[in-house]
């Protein structure tokens, strides 16, 4: 008799919960798996999210490139009955992404966003630098999803 085993890795999950209003600001990109349209940053990467009158979530990122900076704007919306947690957030018309935060600090010192098959990641911090045992807890809650750390690229922050 042939025993074949599967090892599935155990879906993405996000936080329960996110308060907006807690959330938005200024954040510093501290690591991540970089994403095709990150591919001329060198440093500096921030993402601004600001609440629009409609409900949806204004997304400002920007970076230093070689010759000076860029920003992309777009827009995201909350997935309706994820406490927050999940949003599609679109750059390029009609294309949304899927951009859950799976981890967040309780002070909202920090986050960790993904999307659910383990493409991207991000470690957010309010702050142009992390202190380790945040940075630890961070990675800690990536690697605990399944996220293969060793994509991780760290974030040059002046």
């Amino acid at each position: 008799m042939w025993c074949l085993s599967s090892h599935a890795e155990a879906p993405v999950s996000s936080v329960a919960q996110v308060d907006l209003a807690r959330y938005v600001g200024k954040w510093f990109e501290i690591a991540s798996f970089p994403m095709f349209f990150q591919r001329k940053c060198v440093g500096n990467t921030t993402a601004e999210y600001a609440r629009n009158t409609d409900g949806s979530v204004a997304v400002t990122n920007r970076c230093d490139t070689a010759d000076g900076s860029t920003q992309a704007q777009g827009k995201a919306t909350v997935v309706e009955g994820t406490g927050n947690a999940q949003l599609k957030v679109s750059f390029f018309w009609p294309f949304r992404a899927d951009y859950w935060v799976i981890a967040l600090d309780p002070e909202y010192r920090w986050a960790v966003v993904g999307n659910p098959n383990r493409k991207y990641l991000w470690v957010l911090s309010r702050t142009p630098t992390l202190q380790p045992e945040l940075m630890d807890a961070a990675l800690l809650s990536a690697k605990t999803q399944g996220f293969d750390l060793s994509q991780l690229k760290y974030t040059r922050q002046d």
